[in-house]
């Protein structure tokens, strides 16, 4: 990793919740970084989404695909990459893929191993999930291009 890479925002697409995490200007330590609350039957919120890297000073994006235990795309995998090639389009940052399998069980391991409950507590563990995406993504540098790119 180099320094001047600067701060990604990981993204956690899930159905009712967005978990996000952003790293730290040298792209080596993954933080949470909060949750958004999706509306059934609204757009995406990719503004809220673009608001909060602009707050949190991102140069790009990584996004959890959701893939299934066989490595392939699911139906919300397609959405993820729309929604990829979106935020690459509207920021002119990139928007990487990282498959996000087995994340959200990291997240609740992590948790219950400090001693923590899960109950009441699903956003935490959204963005955590985002944290646990965003740290593989910057130890194995494994990102892949959302489909179409080289």
């Amino acid at each position: 990793m180099s320094a001047e890479r600067g701060r990604l925002l990981a993204i956690d697409w899930g159905e009712r919740r967005i978990g996000l995490a952003i790293s730290d200007p040298t792209g080596t330590i993954a933080s949470p970084a909060g949750y958004i609350l999706r509306r059934p039957g609204k757009r995406p919120p990719l503004a809220e989404i673009i608001r909060r890297a602009t707050e949190l000073e991102a140069r790009g994006f990584v996004v959890g695909l959701p893939l299934d235990e066989l490595g392939d795309d699911t139906p919300r995998a397609t959405e993820v990459r729309r929604v990829a090639e979106e935020l690459a389009s509207r920021t002119g940052m990139t928007a990487r893929l990282v498959d996000e399998r087995f994340t959200t069980a990291a997240a609740r391991r992590t948790v219950h191993e400090m001693g923590g409950k899960l109950k009441g507590r699903k956003g935490d563990i959204d963005a955590l999930s985002a944290t646990v995406l965003l740290q593989h993504a910057l130890r194995f540098d494994d990102a892949v291009p959302p489909e179409g790119d080289a």
